[in-house]
């Protein structure tokens, strides 16, 4: 007999601070320590590597793992499955809380390490491992992990698999069935296949993009959305500035691509931009043309700014960090006046990116275009396509994995209840097979 425990530690109320916790009899495996990107974001100059676990945990920034006392066992690992920070950003914070090593793929790994080394507050000494889709690592006797290729808006993403000697449990939170990537492989659907066949107890899932219909469209897509709009025009000479998540390395290798197509230098600018894009050209994801320009801090932004001003903005395709109107981010401050880049009319901004659908960011967002208008720019929003599986996609996930249980999470419960009426289509019921959890509750499953 197993017993297996599925704890919703954070993400199970809410977009972000992704946490759950497996147990397997008297074992742990942690998945996901991740940020609320729009909690911290509500007190200005927050500096998080520099505040109290307790502080963001009352913040509701980061989840309340105090939970994790009350759970009979020892936690053997932490996986996380991809590199954003509502997967990764409370590493910092809690993982030194657990005597158990990181295991993650290597571009995840980078970026956690990177996060580690900015702490402030904790030191993290946990071991961190690198382990690429398609491998396998055993944790106990009865427990090995495995990674499984999928696809998302940010390279080296997996399906984390939990084997146990009753059947696997699948975590899959964030991810598309994306068939023609434009870095990286397709996901294994063979194996997804094969893991069906041999048995899942239970699937965690995301259910972000649960209630939009069909499939999501391929990052091809958006690759031609984008080549359309900088390359499909007669009005060539203007200033253009494309801004998009840092993170998402397939578009930032597109528009680096077509810059070059273009005749213009691409301007990487931001923070985020350098330690993102950096690491993925240092391992070898993606190649960079050797005059690519790329600055971190505000000094190297503002100069490279009034260099292009004096050259002419026709010879450059600055990227910008700020398009969900971030506090403080590159884009927001070439709005409001204060960098040397002025916008004139009939200059264009270039959205590749979504809005994050919270208020507080649509409110942002509002108010940065409406800047950026009243200065005469011309917007180009939604140049994108969603990392995110839609309805179809969550469909096929569940045809292909048969799991015996299913757990939709990553959402708020708007997104749970689009999930749940897609698995109720599919044959499962709710209550039964198919679960609804909330932050800080225990799901148990017994299994011969």
């Amino acid at each position: 007999m197993t017993e297996i425990g599925i704890i919703a530690v954070g993400g199970y109320n809410e977009m972000g601070r992704n946490m759950t916790a497996i147990r397997i009899n008297e074992d742990i495996i942690i998945i996901d320590m991740g940020l609320r990107l729009d909690r911290v974001q509500i007190h200005e100059d927050v500096e998080i590597d520099k505040m109290h676990s307790l502080e963001l945990i009352e913040m509701g920034a980061i989840p309340d793992d105090t939970i994790m006392k009350q759970i009979n066992g020892n936690v053997r690992a932490i996986v996380c499955t991809h590199g954003h920070l509502d997967h990764i950003g409370a590493i910092s914070k809690l993982a030194h809380r657990y005597t158990a090593p990181i295991i993650s793929t290597p571009y995840t790994t980078a970026l956690i390490k990177h996060q580690i080394d900015s702490e402030r507050k904790f030191g993290v000494k946990n071991n961190l491992v690198s382990m690429k889709a398609g491998e396998r690592i055993e944790v106990t006797k009865d427990i090995e992990l495995e990674f499984i290729n999928t696809q998302h808006s940010i390279i080296d993403t997996v399906f984390l698999a939990i084997h146990t000697t009753s059947g696997s449990i699948v975590y899959g939170c964030d991810f598309k069935l994306d068939r023609t990537p434009t870095i990286g492989d397709a996901p294994d659907f063979k194996r997804l296949k094969e893991l069906g066949e041999e048995g899942v107890i239970a699937l965690i899932t995301e259910s972000t993009n649960a209630g939009r219909n069909g499939k999501a469209p391929s990052e091809q897509i958006a690759q031609s959305l984008l080549k359309d709009v900088l390359l499909g025009t007669e009005e060539s000479d203007v200033g253009m500035i494309v801004t998009t998540f840092a993170s998402h390395i397939s578009r930032m290798d597109s528009i680096v691509k077509f810059a070059q197509e273009m005749g213009r230098i691409p301007v990487l600018l931001g923070r985020s931009m350098e330690r993102y894009v950096g690491t993925a050209h240092q391992l070898g994801y993606i190649e960079l043309p050797e005059n690519v320009e790329i600055y971190g801090n505000r000094r190297d932004i503002d100069k490279a700014l009034k260099k292009i001003m004096e050259k002419g903005k026709d010879k450059y395709l600055p990227v910008t960090t700020g398009h969900q109107g971030e506090p403080g981010a590159v884009l927001g401050r070439i709005a409001n006046g204060d960098t040397p880049y002025k916008i004139e009319s009939g200059d264009r901004i270039i959205f590749s990116a979504n809005i994050i659908p919270n208020p507080l960011t649509q409110a942002n967002r509002y108010s940065l275009e409406t800047k950026l208008k009243m200065k005469g720019a011309r917007i180009y929003d939604n140049v994108h396509v969603s990392g995110h599986a839609y309805r179809e996609d969550h469909w096929e996930l569940l045809r292909m994995l048969k799991p015996e249980h299913v757990i939709p999470a990553h959402g708020n419960i708007q997104m749970h209840s689009e999930y749940i009426q897609m698995a109720e289509d599919s044959g499962y019921s709710l209550g039964d097979t198919l679960h609804l959890l909330r932050n800080g509750e225990e799901l148990y499953i017994e299994e011969e």
